[in-house]
């Protein structure tokens, strides 16, 4: 019997204190409206008090410039489209969207989960659906509607327990989403945003790239991957069979269930699709994987050659050169080619007048992203403008350097901070974009790479947006349960997410851990500490 049926418990009443506090937070646009003219006000007084910060290598005190000033309404006034359109992400994370949702939208991505969770051998099947959920946040939010399904198909086929393989898939795409072995749309998001928060640092430590936290992220995707297989394997899957939930799907989601995630936020409809690849889905998919293999090539030899113009004039590629200035180009290209390849061979495309039209549907996708972006550009724009944000950072690294917290422990302190904020905000971008405007100067300042504070910020970002009610896809995983157990509420779903909460957050922890005693590059060029 699910925890649905049950009396409410204690964890059940705070979860539900949880989604009325997150209900009361307003949409994230107006929320950084408030925040921009909250720290509009802030400048001010700042600014009619004469306070001046000296950072730390520098010769000349920055005064505080207010926004409510003469000529701080002239800057905004004169600058609110550069503002928006200059915000570091539209440019990366735009590019790279157009190439994946043609890999997307066209099946590939799709076919590739397919073919890999297929070919799984059954006692292997929880390992791969950790693998493939862990590496699956390539597919953005969508991963979180089409892995769970199809792994609960191929757990049924295999004569495993359907709920393990849907809860699993749903946890290892969830939790771990901010991590994985490819370089996403999500990493060149992070890297604008931290660009952007280091204008005016006398030492803002290495260029923050899409790579910057791949080597970090390789680590951590293998690590989470193979913590969700065993999970799945020695702790859901025997908790299902013991509590007897059903493995045939019983009813069908009601209207209430269906209400609740139409109003928790936009989500994609989840569409059927079988666990097998037809003829011209295995052919595609094939020719597509050729011609990836083969441009792979052709890029490694163009830009590993001796004389390369991606080398730098040292001849080599770090700590800067054009070569990690092509990531995004070399990421767009490496999905679109299968994507196209796919799409034509499998016949998901029909003519060359259907790529614009599915490009088209990313940036429709990314609608709500770009109107967002306008405002959190703005808001950006003016913490580095006023110096506002110059004056949080260097009291904030004093206060952490008079409580002695200036090593690791304040690093666990912030990653800390994150996951109790991801409760409430389940935006990526828009945290990042709130603490990483004070924490990575702050950090920046007490010699940490903002790189470094960035792969930490993933850690905090995604453990916990399994378990709260703020996530909508949470409601779309609740409608999937029900197919198996019409009783299933908010607190059977949660009470299922759970195992794989903290388990997760200390394995990623330590990961970081290694990374920061061990002194190792979290990415290419990047270190732990500022040189």
């Amino acid at each position: 019997m699910s925890t649905a049926t049950a009396p409410l418990t204690r964890t059940d009443r705070l979860l539900a204190g949880v989604e009325r506090a997150g209900n009361k937070l307003p949409d994230p646009f107006i929320l950084f409206l408030g925040l921009f003219l909250l720290v509009g006000i802030i400048s001010t007084v700042l600014d009619l008090a004469g306070t001046e910060v000296t950072l730390p290598g520098a010769e000349e005190p920055r005064a505080v410039r207010g926004l409510f000033t003469s000529a701080g309404l002239t800057w905004f006034t004169t600058s609110v489209g550069e503002n928006f359109i200059g915000f570091p992400p539209l440019q990366t994370v735009l590019t790279i969207l157009l190439a994946v949702t043609v890999a997307e939208r066209t099946g590939f991505l799709g076919a590739g989960v397919r073919l890999l969770l297929g070919s799984a051998p059954r006692w292997a099947l929880p390992y791969a659906v950790g693998i493939v959920g862990v590496t699956s946040s390539v597919m953005a939010d969508a991963c979180m509607i089409v892995i769970p399904p199809l792994a609960a198909m191929v757990f049924k086929a295999a004569g495993r327990h359907p709920m393990a393989g849907l809860i699993g898939g749903f946890a290892a795409a969830g939790a771990g989403y901010s991590t994985s072995p490819l370089v996403t749309s999500l990493d060149a998001l992070f890297a604008g945003i931290t660009n952007s928060v280091t204008t005016g640092l006398p030492d803002p430590g290495a260029t923050v790239t899409p790579i910057s936290n791949y080597f970090f992220n390789v680590a951590a995707s293998v690590v989470l991957a193979l913590l969700a297989g065993f999970v799945i394997d020695r702790v859901i899957e025997p908790r299902m069979v013991r509590e007897g939930v059903p493995t045939e799907e019983v009813a069908e989601t009601d209207e209430g269930t269906l209400d609740d995630a139409e109003t928790s936020g936009q989500v994609r409809e989840a569409t059927p699709m079988s666990a097998t690849l037809t003829a011209p889905e295995k052919r595609g998919f094939v020719v597509a994987a050729l011609v990836t293999a083969g441009l792979a090539a052709v890029l490694a030899v163009a830009m590993l050659a001796p004389a390369s113009p991606w080398r730098n004039p040292d001849g080599g590629f770090l700590p800067e050169s054009p070569l990690l200035d092509s990531v995004v180009f070399i990421v767009f290209a490496l999905f679109l080619a299968p994507g196209l390849v796919y799409g034509f061979v499998a016949g998901t495309l029909r003519t060359a007048a259907d790529v614009p039209k599915v490009m088209g549907q990313g940036i429709k996708d990314m609608s709500s992203f770009i109107v967002l972006a306008f405002m959190l550009g703005q808001f950006i724009a003016l913490f580095n403008w006023s110096n506002v944000g110059s004056v949080l950072a260097v009291n904030g690294a004093r206060g952490l350097e008079g409580a002695g917290l200036v090593g690791f422990p304040a690093v666990l302190g912030f990653m800390v901070l994150c996951s109790l904020l991801n409760l409430f905000i389940v935006s990526g971008s828009s945290m990042w974009t709130l603490v990483g405007a004070v924490f990575v100067p702050m950090f920046a300042l007490l010699g940490f790479e903002p790189g470094f504070i960035q792969g930490a910020f993933r850690v905090g970002d995604s453990a916990t947006q399994v378990i709260t009610p703020m996530n909508p896809y949470l409601f779309v995983l609740l409608m999937m349960v029900k197919r198996y157990e019409p009783g299933a509420g908010l607190g059977t779903v949660i009470s299922r997410m759970l195992p794989f909460v903290v388990p997760f957050w200390l394995a990623w922890a330590g990961v970081l851990a290694v990374f920061y005693f061990a002194g190792l590059d979290m990415g290419p060029g990047v270190g732990i500490r500022i040189p």
